[in-house]
């Protein structure tokens, strides 16, 4: 086995091991050099989310801080972080600072005595956003089966689960078996989604009780009812595909404001 070979099974083997602890890290590859440098083009590492190198190479102290600036911003926004670590004479010379970003680049200064350039795409690994599913009606079962598929963790207990990732969903999908229940238990959840499968008219007197019950108005009507977006939808499978695509819809949203 080559030493690249061994390098490619311990970045697999840590990126496996985080993945099963559902914690955020980075894949971060150097993609450039100029000049000196001690890592060259391919190198690759790992960096755990408070921006530390846990496995892999990719030089000296030089590119370290920047790194970890990249990381942190990247595991924050869920957007790719690209950072050219470059000598201070070189950004003079083309009329950068450090910690422009120009084109998407990020640029820094290498402050180090070899003066190389090193150029780093840092690609975020987050944990799958979570999707609590609650009730057993034909929507909740044709959703559960199909948002797997579509990168989603979902949950199907009874009530909504403590979550633990940074995307969390909830769809009530009990339609006439403890609908009020259910939407009480959604709305005391931690949730940056959580929609009713059920028609206009039905929310709007659940809403009401919800009221009664003490649950702030600004909470009810972060409710999406009817869930999912409005295709025609008529069959569970139907319903449950409308709904994926509202929770996709949100969950790109999340990304481009860094939520």
């Amino acid at each position: 086995m080559t030493p690249a070979e061994l390098l490619s099974t311990d970045l697999a083997q840590t990126a496996t091991d985080l993945r099963a602890k559902d914690e955020p890290f980075a894949f971060a590859t150097i993609v450039r050099t100029a000049g000196t440098t001690a890592a060259k083009p391919g190198a690759k590492a790992i960096i755990g989310a408070d921006g530390t190198i846990l496995q892999g190479f990719l030089g000296g102290g030089c590119t370290r801080g920047a790194v970890r600036r990249a990381t942190l911003e990247s595991l924050a926004t869920g957007a790719p972080q690209l950072v050219s670590v470059a000598p201070e004479d070189f950004l003079n010379e083309i009329g950068v600072s450090a910690g422009t970003m120009v084109d998407g680049v990020t640029y820094a200064r290498n402050g180090c005595p070899s003066r190389g350039t090193v150029d780093i795409f840092i690609e975020p690994c987050l944990p799958m956003p979570q999707l609590a599913v609650l009730g057993t009606s034909p929507v909740a079962e044709a959703l559960a089966q199909l948002a797997p598929q579509f990168h989603w963790s979902v949950s199907r207990s009874g009530d909504a689960p403590a979550f633990s990732g940074k995307l969390r969903a909830i769809v009530v999908a009990t339609q006439g078996q403890g609908d009020l229940d259910a939407l009480k238990n959604a709305l005391t959840q931690d949730a940056s989604y959580v929609a009713f499968v059920g028609s206009h008219k039905k929310f709007a007197a659940l809403s009401t009780k919800l009221a009664d019950a003490g649950i702030a108005q600004v909470d009810i009507t972060r409710v999406s009812a009817p869930a999912g977006l409005d295709i025609g939808a008529v069959t569970p499978e139907e319903i449950a595909l409308s709904i994926l695509g509202e929770l996709i819809q949100h969950r790109r949203q999340s990304v481009e404001r860094g939520s």
